[in-house]
C-alpha cells in the first residue's frame, strides 16, 4: 500500500468526526462536506508520517478551514451560504443528502445552531471546539491566532451567549416555558382549542411584512383570530423550538438550522397577551438569542 493510499484510507476513518466539527462550525452540511474535502487537499500535499494523532492534526486543519471560510462569510454577507464549488477528492461522492442534513441539525439542536450563527467566528470556533470536542485551549489558540488567555475568554463570551438563562428565575422560566411548549404542542396538533387554552382573550399578534403571505393582516386581535390564524400558518411548527428571545421564552423556527423566524410571546397570569412574529432579516439578527435544553 503506497503511503498516499494509507493516508487516505486513515483520513477516511476519520470523516465522519471531522464531517461533525465542520457542521457545528458552518451549519450545513454542503459547506461541512466542503471544508472536508479541502482538509483533505491539505492532508494530502503534507508530510504526515511524523504526525503521531493524525485525527487531532486533521482537526486542527478542518478547524482552520471553517474559520476562513467564517471570516469570510462574515465580511461578505450578501454571498449566499454554500455557493461554493465542490472540488473532487477522495470520498467526495460520500456527500450528505437532505435527510442526513436534517438527522444532524436535530442531533445539535436547531436553537443551538441559530445561536451559533450569531457568534464571531473565533468565538463560534472556540467554543465548538472545546465545549463540544474537548480540544484543549492551547490547541486552539494556535488556531485562532490569540493568546490561551484569550482564547479562553472568547470561549466564555460564547458560552453566555449560548447559555443566557442568567437574569430570569428557575420559577418564571419553567412557567414561561410550560405556556409557549403548550402552545406550540398545539400548533403542532392542529388543536385550536388547545392554542385558545394559552392565548388572552384580548391577545395581540403583531407580524412584519416578511413573516406573513401576502394580503394578512399584519396586527390581529383577540384570542379566535389569533389562533385560528396560528393554525392556518401552523406548517413550519415542525422546526419550531424553544428559545431565549431578549430573556424570555419564545419560539425559533429554523429548517436545517436556518433561522426563518421568530416568534416573541409577552405573558401575564399563565397566559400569552402577545405574540410578535418576526421575518425580517435584519430583525432577526438584531435579536439575542440563547438556548435552552432540548
Amino acid at each position: 500500500m503506497t503511503a498516499h493510499l494509507a493516508l487516505a484510507t486513515r483520513f477516511e476513518e476519520q470523516r465522519g468526526h471531522l464531517r461533525s466539527v465542520a457542521f457545528r462550525m458552518l451549519g450545513g452540511m454542503s459547506e461541512a462536506d466542503d471544508a472536508v474535502q479541502e482538509a483533505w487537499l491539505h492532508a494530502s500535499r503534507a508530510d504526515t508520517q511524523d504526525v503521531q494523532n493524525l485525527g487531532g492534526w486533521l482537526t486542527t486543519v478542518v478547524a482552520r478551514v471553517c474559520l476562513d471560510q467564517l471570516r469570510a462569510r462574515k465580511s461578505r454577507p450578501e454571498d449566499p451560504v454554500g455557493a461554493q464549488v465542490p472540488v473532487t477528492v477522495a470520498g467526495a461522492s460520500n456527500r450528505a443528502g437532505p435527510e442526513e442534513e436534517a438527522l444532524q441539525a436535530d442531533a445539535v439542536g436547531l436553537a443551538l445552531l441559530v445561536v451559533l450563527e450569531t457568534l464571531e467566528p473565533a468565538e463560534r470556533v472556540a467554543f465548538v471546539l472545546h465545549d463540544m470536542f474537548d480540544v484543549s485551549f492551547d490547541d486552539i489558540a494556535t488556531i485562532v491566532g490569540r493568546s490561551v488567555v484569550a482564547t479562553r475568554q472568547l470561549a466564555s463570551r460564547a458560552r453566555r451567549r449560548v447559555k443566557g438563562a442568567e437574569d430570569i428565575s428557575a420559577d418564571d422560566l419553567a412557567s414561561q416555558r410550560s405556556v409557549v411548549d403548550a402552545f406550540l404542542a398545539a400548533l403542532r396538533a392542529n388543536d385550536l382549542d388547545g392554542v385558545l387554552a394559552v392565548l388572552d382573550p384580548e391577545v395581540v399578534v403583531c407580524a412584519d411584512r416578511e413573516s406573513l403571505p401576502p394580503g394578512a393582516a399584519l396586527e390581529l386581535r383577540g384570542a379566535r383570530a389569533a389562533a385560528m390564524q396560528s393554525i392556518a400558518l401552523s406548517r413550519g411548527a415542525k422546526a419550531a423550538r424553544v428559545a431565549l428571545i431578549e430573556g424570555a421564552v419564545g419560539l425559533v423556527v429554523a429548517p436545517l438550522g436556518r433561522l426563518y423566524r421568530i416568534l416573541r410571546f409577552t405573558q401575564s397570569g399563565g397566559r400569552i397577551t402577545r405574540i410578535d412574529v418576526i421575518g425580517e432579516v435584519a430583525d432577526l439578527h438584531a435579536l439575542t438569542v440563547s438556548t435552552l435544553d432540548a
